[in-house]
C-alpha cells in the first residue's frame, strides 16, 4: 500500500476538490466545507461524546491532552466506528493530501469549550516556522454546534501559515486579538480544514451551553503521531478496517488479528 493507492480506493483523489477550495487552501491556509455530516449525525456524534465523557470522567482526555475549561476526548479511532468517517472522509482526505501530500493521521479528538472557558492564545501546532513548500500538519474541525461570536468559535490569521513567524515571535500578548483574525462561523455538520501552521486558536464561549466539535490532526508519515496508533489500536478497530483506512493510521494489517476476527 502507498499513498496514491490508500487514497484513490478511499475515492480521496485531487479532483474531488474544486479550483477554488485548492487555492483557499493555499492562499488562506484554511477553507470550510459545509454539510460533511447531516444533522442525523451530528446528533449521534454529540450522544456519544456524551456518553463517553460521562464515563471516563476524569479521565476524559489523558491519551493525548486535558484542558482546564474543556471537556475533551482522546483516541476516538478505537472507541466508535461512527468515528471512522473522521479520517476516511474523501473531501476531507483530498483537502490534507493538498496541504500535506504523504500524511497519516496524528490523532483524533474532540474539544467542548464550556460556558465562560475556552480562550486560547494564538498559536500553530508545529514547534518552528517552515518553508511554504514544506508544512508538516493539518487539521480537521468537525462542527457539531453552530459555530457563532459568542460561542468559543476558533479564530485564524489568514495567510499566516506563509509568513514565517510564531504569534509568539511577534505579539506582545498572542492572547490579544490580532487585527486580521476571522473567526471560522458555521452551522453544525460543516468541516474546516486548516493548514496547523496558520496562526489559530479557540474564542471565549460567551454562551450557557459547551461548543463541541472534533478534531482530526494529520501529520506527515514520517513525522511521530500525536498518539501513537500502533500502541494505542485495539485488536477489534484493526478487524473493522480495511487496509486503506489501516495505512491512513500509519498501522499495518497483521494477518493473524484479522483471521481471529473470522
Amino acid at each position: 500500500m502507498d499513498m496514491p493507492t490508500a487514497l484513490r480506493q478511499l475515492g480521496a483523489t485531487e479532483d474531488v476538490l474544486d479550483a477554488d477550495t485548492r487555492k483557499r487552501l493555499d492562499d488562506d491556509g484554511f477553507v470550510p466545507l459545509p454539510g460533511i455530516l447531516d444533522p442525523t449525525q451530528v446528533e449521534a456524534f454529540r450522544a456519544r461524546l456524551a456518553e463517553l465523557t460521562a464515563a471516563e470522567g476524569d479521565r476524559a482526555g489523558r491519551e493525548v491532552h486535558q484542558e482546564a475549561g474543556t471537556d475533551r476526548l482522546s483516541d476516538l479511532v478505537n472507541k466508535d466506528p461512527m468515528f471512522d468517517i473522521c479520517f476516511t472522509h474523501p473531501t476531507v482526505l483530498a483537502a490534507v493530501a493538498h496541504v500535506l501530500g504523504d500524511f497519516k493521521l496524528s490523532s483524533l479528538n474532540s474539544r467542548a469549550a464550556l460556558p465562560g472557558q475556552g480562550h486560547q492564545a494564538l498559536h500553530t501546532d508545529w514547534g518552528d516556522p517552515v518553508p511554504a513548500d514544506d508544512y508538516q500538519v493539518c487539521n480537521s474541525i468537525w462542527l457539531l454546534d453552530d459555530f457563532t461570536a459568542d460561542n468559543g468559535a476558533t479564530r485564524v490569521v489568514p495567510g499566516s501559515h506563509r509568513w514565517g513567524e510564531r504569534p509568539s515571535d511577534v505579539m506582545a500578548d498572542p492572547a490579544d486579538e490580532h487585527p486580521d483574525q476571522v473567526q471560522q462561523l458555521a452551522p453544525a455538520g460543516t468541516v474546516v480544514i486548516f493548514n496547523s501552521h496558520l496562526w489559530h486558536g479557540g474564542t471565549l464561549n460567551r454562551s450557557t451551553e459547551p461548543r463541541r466539535a472534533m478534531h482530526s490532526y494529520f501529520t506527515r508519515r514520517h513525522q511521530p503521531q500525536q498518539l501513537d496508533q500502533t500502541k494505542y489500536l485495539r485488536p477489534e478497530t484493526e478487524r473493522r478496517l480495511d487496509d486503506p483506512a489501516l495505512f491512513v493510521l500509519g498501522v499495518s494489517a497483521n494477518p493473524a488479528s484479522r483471521a481471529a476476527g473470522h
